[in-house]
């Protein structure tokens, strides 16, 4: 026991914690692989056998478990493989990460090779094996069947090119396996397990280990006294420093950043632009940070765990929060079913097609075919902020160390151009070049980390090449540095003394650094104020934690307005993913424990960038700037890896037992695992290390009853951090059904939550000022941001959707859940043709009690205007465009409770445990749906605005006074926030008649028409060209509806229209407004959003134009009060960003608009009506006092009229002039109206005034009292009108059409 702890005691800080070997369990045999498909066709060489984890060292160590099943399964993913001495034996290195529990990571490198089968039994049970197979397919004796087994996909698709005499001899191979003839290998993996990546020197230090078994001579010292060294002798570097230690052969060193720096990275960021290139990458790292389903797809680990940490690297200071497997294993693949964002990666068997693969999901899926260098996206995603300029800095920065940025190449290990050499070469790959073959085998020896001989022949070879110069001279345009000639000759002991593979590392080393500090310069710049937006609402870590999901701390809205135009559509979903919100909680949760280090060095950069700096005047400009510390970056790593600072312990002779483990050319011997287990007991830093620990310890105890538990802590992150976290990694070592069990209820719990918070967040940033009285914060909801969430509602949708699926259909698992349900009712419908039985809740009552025939609630009937938008072309947008309507007209709920009522279809395309069919979850999910009612959205309507709609008017006249008929022919004009229908005609007397509550009959005119989406409807203009003998015509209101959405509009009017009554209008302009769906037609649209304001009333109109006076007369106090009221909501309106103002129309001509409000001013003391004569109107007035001022002009008594004061009243005369010659037919109070818009258009209101109050005509024409008598209240007037001066207001067209100025 004690040996264990001696083993575990320094283990934070040693270089590895465990050695392991994997490989043929001699005494079991020749067990075949069940999770991993077992396929009984294959030649038995081809097929999948279970491997074993052959030992450990040490048994055990505290801090990380060994978890046996996970290790082997992530070594030999595929299971052992076996070959013949006619197949290739290559070895292969992949690496592996297990993520823990807590989201911690440790990372696993496997060094694959073959060892001969000495087992007799093993070696005559697959003679058995091949003999039944070939008894069974007698056609597949080939010579290829031989050829090799599932370590086949180990090997990348190059190295398989690269053996051309292996090929050969396979061919030649007389198939299959013959025990008396051919000698059988199998795999065998030999793992070092180390808490950080020091990827290439763990790579290095298993190749020698290798080249230790297959030399001919035996190493220096026995096998146990490396694996002893580097388990319990070799300490991590310290943060800033490298280190030195020795393999069997060679020194190998590492370095690790320091404090301030990215943190380490190993992997090869160049093979990763190499295989994929820039553009694609870009696209890929835009789809990581939004969270979206990614699934790696190679033939080779190694590339999967590359793009996989290239990735994951590129997002400092974000952190990855979902499902991250890069190597998935084949037992596993039904993760590949899991509703939530991961990162995944999928091993391609040989030969097979992208297009067979099925896969659960692919709505929100970016799939990436690593071997193939491409990827395919998702529809409909925000692109990164400026990224051509972005792809050009990186470019670069490639180029500069001689990678294409296109990609597709394979990486140029060593330099290749005749003229340049390490960085500002470019790998040419040109068709027709003489030495193409040259530069590829040199880049292949690059790869292999030795040269041949003939390099200076391969340099004359190169000199004077016409592409290479060409080349040099656009490297030189596009601004990258070619430094100075190095020869390749001289790479054998290159500079310093550093071998060639050394010089491969540090150039490894200094691109990864370089790229990534090019990324993280984009997030300095785009966060470098979010401090600020930070909301630090509790007293202690305590209260926070526990209330965690009802804190409102990051405030977005702000945030947004800040930020530059072109950001917002990435900003504004990327600051709604789980990687942002942890980023924030951690910033929270600074203030009262250590910093997380990422933030540290994140924020070190944002304080050192203000101090350079000051950010404020290019706060909102979206200008690139680019990284200025790229040259530093690189020059630390270099300077680390020339001045070593630390060395480890050197191997030595251990006290082992003589004559143990004798060397075996080409046999990994078995190791003595007493010495092994045991650490030293005298090695300075692990008693160095101890200490420390014992510090950290008496720290830890002391701060505990300051803080809280650290369990009951862990218990809180848990819950605070949302979905995802537990989920992060399947557990590898056990795939009972009971645990597969588990996970997908932990989905099906994490969905339900998912949703909650979605529609709570979408409900509080809707409802705007109530939410905030009630405490929830921001009330100012962007468009842009309502779309991000409904977006991200339509992606929870279809993850929900492709849970549990018993077969994939189509891209979209929701609507290909629809079109089954569509063929099953259309095909019920067919045979209920005869009877007339409606099925369900499927009616929905009038929207209004006349003049609108119902519209059917009918799932069927949204998806056939979806299916018949042209516009839209993939299964994924139209399931998002049936959501996005389904929400507008409030039926999402009631919808998709209908589309799952049909359990038999349910059961049929999904598993039992699939979310839908989990049924108390399924309830609660539509009810959290349900509550979206309670809120108007646009979100149909506001996006698809290139659609043909139909729509229905409906012009309904006043009963008692009027005609409903009329010999005229009337017209009709609806206008939207989009367009306007143009004039329609409407047939003469085409009369509906419909029936109240009472059966009393109603008549009333329709129209119906079709035009491009007109958006909100916000005018109707309305007339007749006044023919035959019932001409006249009192109307109303008329209702128009949008027959897709159902949203009907009403638009008041209670005026006639014909000649010499009222005011003589033939046609007037009706401000319209939302009508109110009955109160009992469903029980959830109680709650609204406000109404908006709609055209002047009949009431208001009598009660101001009839001396009688039957309705209401505002005092004087009222009037001006009501167009102080109109003036700022017209600045408001204006003060809103230009995406989120409504109607400007309905602020000027609605009920209390700025034209109502002047009626009122001018229509106080107005002596309109006179007895036994017509109505006297505001207008008349004007028309009187421009004709005075036009005779008093002819008369010369204006002469002497100051030059403003004349051009004013040239002016007014003009504008009068030009409204009564328009060849429309308003009205006198339309006129009216059409004066104030175009005066506060043109910004003449204010002088037009005091013209109309110096005119004589006003003695007449007002009484003593009236308002615009009083200088006093005119000036004041003139005043407020005032402020409007500072806004372009522009008039609608059905306003001002026909006005020729």
């Amino acid at each position: 026991m004690s040996g264990t702890n001696a083993a575990s005691g320094a283990a934070p800080c040693r270089f590895a914690h465990y050695f392991v070997i994997c490989g043929i369990d001699t005494e079991t045999g020749l067990e075949p692989d069940e999770l991993a498909g077992e396929n009984f066709e294959q030649s038995p060489l081809k097929r999948t056998f279970k491997s074993k984890v052959l030992a450990h060292y040490p048994e055990n160590v505290e801090w990380n478990p060994f978890d046996q099943d996970a290790v082997n399964m992530l070594c030999m993913p595929k299971g052992l493989s076996f070959r013949t001495q006619a197949d290739s034996r290559e070895p292969q290195f992949h690496s592996f990460l297990i993520t823990r529990e807590d989201g911690s990571r440790t990372y696993g490198f496997v060094h694959t090779f073959y060892e001969e089968v000495t087992s007799p039994q093993i070696c005559s049970a697959m003679q058995t094996l091949y003999q039944m197979h070939q008894a069974e397919n007698p056609s597949s004796a080939t010579p290829s069947s031989s050829s090799s087994s599932s370590m086949d996909s180990l090997a990348s698709s190059l190295d398989e090119a690269d053996s051309p005499s292996s090929s050969s001899c396979r061919s030649a191979a007389c198939g299959g396996y013959d025990a008396s003839r051919d000698t059988l290998y199998v795999s065998k993996a030999l793992c070092l397990i180390t808490p950080m990546p020091f990827m290439h020197g763990c790579r290095r230090f298993l190749s020698q280990m290798h080249r230790a078994v297959t030399a001919a001579s035996p190493p220096p010292l026995p096998l146990e006294s490396y694996v002893h060294n580097i388990l319990y002798e070799v300490p991590l570097p310290p943060p800033g420093r490298s280190l030195k230690f020795h393999g069997v052969y060679e020194p190998i060193v590492c370095q690790r950043p320091g404090p301030g720096e990215l943190p380490l990275a190993d992997f090869p960021l160049g093979q990763t632009f190499t295989l994929l290139g820039v553009e694609n990458l870009v696209q890929l790292f835009n789809c990581t940070l939004l969270e979206m389903q990614i699934l790696l797809y190679s033939q080779d680990y190694q590339r999967l765990m590359t793009v996989a940490e290239g990735i994951t690297t590129l997002l400092f200071p974000f952190q990855w929060q979902h499902v991250y497997v890069p190597i998935l294993p084949a037992s596993l693949l039904h993760f590949l079913d899991a509703p939530v964002p991961y990162l995944m990666g999928l091993q391609s068997k040989e030969g097979t097609d992208r297009s067979k693969l099925e896969l659960p999901q692919e709505a929100n899926l970016c799939f990436v075919d690593i071997d193939n260098h491409c990827i395919e996206l998702p529809e409909d995603f925000p692109q990164f902020p400026n990224k051509p300029e972005f792809i050009q800095e990186l470019s670069e920065v490639l180029l500069h160390y001689g990678i294409s940025p296109v990609g597709g190449a394979p990486p140029t290990s060593v330099p290749t151009s005749s003229t340049t050499t390490t960085p500002g070469s470019v790998s040419t790959r040109h068709p027709g070049l003489k030495s193409q073959q040259a530069l590829r085998e040199l880049e292949d020896d690059g790869r292999n980390g030795n040269l041949g001989g003939e390099q200076l022949a391969v340099l004359e070879l190169l000199q004077g090449n016409a592409t290479l110069e060409r080349l040099q001279a656009l490297a030189k345009r596009t601004g990258v540095r070619v430094e100075a000639l190095r020869g390749v000759g001289g790479e054998g002991e290159a500079q310093g003394g550093r071998t060639a593979v050394e010089e491969e590392e540090l150039r490894n080393a200094k691109l990864n650094v370089q790229l990534r500090e090019v990324f993280a310069s984009r997030f300095t710049t785009m966060f470098a104020d979010y401090e600020a937006f930070v909301i630090q609402s509790a007293p202690d870590l305590e209260s926070w934690l526990t209330n965690r999901e009802q804190m409102h701390n990051f405030d977005k809205a702000s945030f947004l307005s800040d930020q530059p135009e072109p950001y917002l559509p990435f900003l504004s979903h990327f600051i709604e993913t789980q990687m942002f919100a942890t980023f924030i909680d951690n910033k929270i949760m600074s203030q009262w424990e250590e910093k997380e280090p990422l933030l540290r060095v994140f924020d070190g950069r944002i304080d050192k960038a203000r101090l350079y700096n000051v950010r404020a005047p290019s706060l909102r400009s979206s200008n690139y700037q680019r990284c200025t510390i790229l040259k530093e970056s690189a020059q630390a790593i270099e300077q680390r890896l020339m001045k070593i600072d630390h060395t480890a312990i050197h191997p030595h002779l251990l006290d082992m037992k003589i004559g143990q483990g004798k060397y075996e050319q080409g046999f990994f011997p078995k190791l003595q695992s007493d010495v092994l287990s045991v650490g030293p007991t005298n090695n300075k830093w692990s008693n160095r290390t101890a200490t420390a620990q014992r510090r950290k310890d008496r720290h830890r105890q002391q701060t505990e009853h300051l803080t809280l538990d650290n369990d009951l802590k862990e218990k809180y992150m848990q819950e605070a951090r949302s979905l995802g976290k537990n989920l992060r990694q399947p557990k590898l070592s056990d795939l009972s059904p009971a645990v597969i069990a588990q996970t997908n209820w932990k989905f099906v719990e994490g969905l339900l939550k998912e949703c909650r918070m979605k529609t709570k967040r979408m409900l509080v940033e809707k409802m705007g000022r109530e939410a905030v009285e009630l405490g929830h914060g921001e009330a100012n909801i962007t468009g842009l941001e309502e779309n991000t969430l409904i977006a991200s509602l339509c992606d929870l949708l279809e993850r929900i959707w492709s849970h549990g699926l018993q077969v994939k259909q189509g891209k979209s698992a929701l609507w290909s859940h629809l079109l089954h349900y569509q063929a099953r009712e259309e095909k019920l419908e067919q045979q209920q043709a005869e009877s007339p039985v409606s099925n369900g809740p499927e009616r929905r009552k009038s929207e209004s009690s006349i003049g609108m025939p119902s519209l059917r609630a009918s799932v069927i009937q949204d998806m056939r205007h979806i299916q018949s938008m042209g516009e839209i072309k993939t299964d994924v947008g139209r399931a998002r465009a049936w959501i996005r309507l389904s929400l507008e007209k409030k039926l999402l709920s009631q919808h998709l409770k209908q589309l799952l009522s049909r359990q038999a279809l349910t059961k049929k395309l999904y598993k039992r445990y699939a979310f839908l069919r989990c049924e108390e979850e399924k309830e609660q999910f539509l009810f959290h749906l349900l509550s979206l009612n309670t809120v108007d959205y646009f979100c149909f309507t506001s996006v698809f605005t290139t659609i043909m709609i139909p729509y229905r008017a409906v012009i309904i006249p006043i009963k008692k006074l009027s005609n409903a008929m009329t010999t005229s022919n009337p017209w009709v004009c609806v206008s939207g926030e989009l367009g306007d229908s143009g004039v329609r005609q409407i047939t003469k007397n085409v009369l509906e008649m419909t029936f109240d509550s009472a059966f009393r009959p109603h008549t009333h005119i329709v129209a119906m028409f079709k035009c491009q989406n007109l958006g909100k409807l916000t005018t109707v203009q309305l007339g007749h060209d006044n023919s035959g003998l019932l001409a006249k015509w009192l109307v109303d209101c008329v209702m128009v509806r949008n027959e897709i959405t159902g949203h009907t509009y009403k638009f008041p009017c209670g005026r006639w229209l014909g000649k010499g009554v009222d005011d003589g209008s033939l046609e007037r302009v009706l401000i319209g407004e939302l009508a109110l769906p009955n109160a009992d037609e469903d029980s959830g649209r109680g709650c609204r959003t406000p109404d908006m304001q709609h055209s002047p009333g009949q009431t208001r109109r009598v009660s101001i134009t009839s001396m009688g006076g039957r309705g209401y007369k505002p005092t004087s106090a009222q009037i001006q009060e009501a167009i102080g009221e109109a003036v700022n909501s017209i600045c408001k309106h204006f003060h809103k960003p230009e995406k989120e103002r409504g109607s400007l129309t309905i602020l000027l001509c609605g009920e209390v608009g700025l034209v109502g409000a002047l009626e009122q001013f001018f229509h106080n003391g107005f002596k309109s009506a006179r007895l036994f004569q017509k109505t006297v109107f505001v207008w008349d007035f004007v028309e009187k006092a421009v004709a005075y001022m036009e005779s008093a002009d002819q008369m010369g008594d204006m002469q002497e009229t100051a030059e403003p004061l004349g051009l004013t009243c040239v002016s007014l005369c003009h504008y009068v002039s030009a409204i009564n010659s328009s060849p429309r037919n308003i009205g006198k109070d339309g006129k009216f109206q059409l004066l104030v818009c175009l005066g506060a258009r043109d910004r003449l209101l204010i002088q037009w005034l005091p013209l109309l109050v110096e005119c004589p005509v006003i003695q007449r024409m007002y009484e003593e009292s009236a308002l615009l008598r009083d200088r006093t209240t005119v000036n004041a007037l003139i005043a407020v009108l005032q402020t409007l001066h500072d806004f372009p207001i522009t008039l609608e067209a059905s306003l001002v059409k026909g006005i020729d100025l």
